[in-house]
């Protein structure tokens, strides 16, 4: 079992990102941007993050979803995705993924789609 590890999706919010370091320096938050993936198609984006063990958050409802669930389909590795609707609080999002983070392994979250806030 492992810690959860977290990549941004090109069309995340800085805040969230940039909050969560405050927050909580030691998790780990990574952004696609940073990485050289930011123009990445969702097939790869997923791929990437299955590969290298993060959970992805991500803006994108529509078509992040629907690859995520053909990966699910498929039987393809598919570690989890989070998804956060634009109008959400961002401080909200930020304490939902630190709890995530603290209070869960990575892999509780193998092959789900799942909208914050959790609550």
């Amino acid at each position: 079992m492992s810690r959860p590890r977290f990549l941004a999706n090109h069309d995340l919010t800085d805040a969230i990102v940039l909050g969560l370091a405050r927050r909580e320096p030691a998790l780990e938050f990574h952004r696609l941007r940073e990485l050289g993936l930011a123009s990445r198609p969702d097939t790869e984006v997923l791929e990437f993050a299955a590969r290298e063990g993060f959970l992805l958050v991500s803006h994108d409802a529509n078509t992040m979803t629907a690859h995520a669930s053909q990966r699910i389909a498929s039987g393809s590795l598919m570690p989890g995705v989070f998804i956060v609707h634009q109008g959400d609080s961002i401080a909200t999002i930020i304490e939902d993924l630190i709890l995530i983070w603290a209070a869960s392994e990575a892999e509780e979250w193998a092959d789900q789609v799942v909208f914050l806030p959790l609550r």
